[in-house]
């Protein structure tokens, strides 16, 4: 070596010796992580789609080579980069046409009608849960009853959420995550009404409503809830809702002005003289003038029923001896 080049040694082990933690560094953020991330994303995209965009990439790849045909007549570089890019673009154009039109796609191809998860039975066989209707609980002591028809269905999306949350670091909210799967135990114990478990995912931003009020437009069947809001959008974009809220404030016990109630009147109320007594089934009593009756049980006569989204709300008066 000359005098030059050995002068050079040096820098090029410190540069080297530099470049290790560096690359160290930098490497992971270009290899594992973009493919993790990758992963991922593919993992969270329904199979049916999946299926239907690699149809659709298949025959976008066939008609390009068919197009090719007489291209490769064409002198120089054309003739294999026309060809190239012909392939290119209607393979990309049928994946994504694919991937977006997988409806209908699945009248053409029987298979993707079964990746998809699609309940043939739709709306007489089949009701969709969402995460709070499990929480809830019950809708475990509704099926028993009998007054459910067809089948329970659960999308994954739903059942991972569910499994997120009872693995939440927040006490409360992993104890409601418990019950829920607990829920879910006893569902599927009890076959007075099926439970069926969708193998369907969740896009990468889309959120668990939107992607169960989107699934059941799609197989037409309604959605078993207690969520306020899913309700709303739910009704908006013309999907049925079965809200258990709903129905439990529909089965309560029918009160009329100027009937007789005995109540235990537990706490006050928000304005001055104001007592709180509670019905049975969770109904609220407002009983004015009541707050000097705190803790016992009096006869009240019933002046109005409110009725609000929350559920129903007695206003009341002592009973005058």
């Amino acid at each position: 070596l000359s005098s030059e080049e050995e002068q050079f040694i040096p820098w090029g082990l410190a540069l080297t010796l530099a470049g290790l933690p560096v690359g160290a560094l930098v490497a992971p953020y270009l290899t594992f992580k973009p493919w993790r991330k990758s992963a991922d994303y593919i993992s969270s995209i329904p199979s049916a789609t999946l299926m239907a965009g690699t149809v659709g990439l298949l025959v976008g790849l066939v008609i390009a080579s068919l197009i090719s045909i007489p291209l490769y007549s064409l002198n120089g570089w054309l003739s294999w980069g026309v060809p190239v890019m012909v392939s290119l673009f209607l393979g990309v154009f049928g994946m994504w046409l694919g991937a977006h039109r997988n409806r209908d796609m699945s009248a053409i191809f029987p298979a993707l009608e079964s990746a998809n998860g699609r309940v043939k039975v739709s709306r007489n066989g089949s009701i969709l849960v969402d995460t709070s209707a499990i929480i809830d609980g019950r809708i475990a002591d509704l099926s028993i009853t009998g007054f459910l028809e067809g089948s329970l269905v659960v999308p994954r999306f739903v059942l991972d959420e569910l499994r997120h949350i009872a693995d939440s670091s927040d006490s409360l909210r992993r104890n409601r995550g418990r019950r829920g799967l607990e829920v879910l135990g006893r569902l599927r114990k009890d076959d007075t009404v099926p439970l069926e478990v969708l193998d369907v995912g969740i896009a990468v931003g889309e959120e668990v409503d939107a992607q169960l009020v989107k699934l059941a437009k799609g197989m037409d069947s309604p959605i078993l809830t207690t969520d306020y809001n899913l309700n709303r959008v739910a009704e908006l974009q013309g999907v049925q809702v079965l809200n258990v809220n709903e129905l439990a404030n529909a089965l309560k016990s029918i009160v009329l002005p100027g009937e007789e109630l005995r109540v235990n009147i537990v706490q006050e109320g928000k304005e001055a003289g104001q007592g709180v007594a509670y019905l049975d089934d969770g109904t609220m009593v407002v009983v004015e003038g009541g707050r000097r009756y705190l803790n016992a049980f009096h006869d009240v006569v019933v002046t109005r029923v409110l009725q609000t989204a929350a559920g129903r709300i007695i206003f009341a008066q002592p009973k005058s001896s």
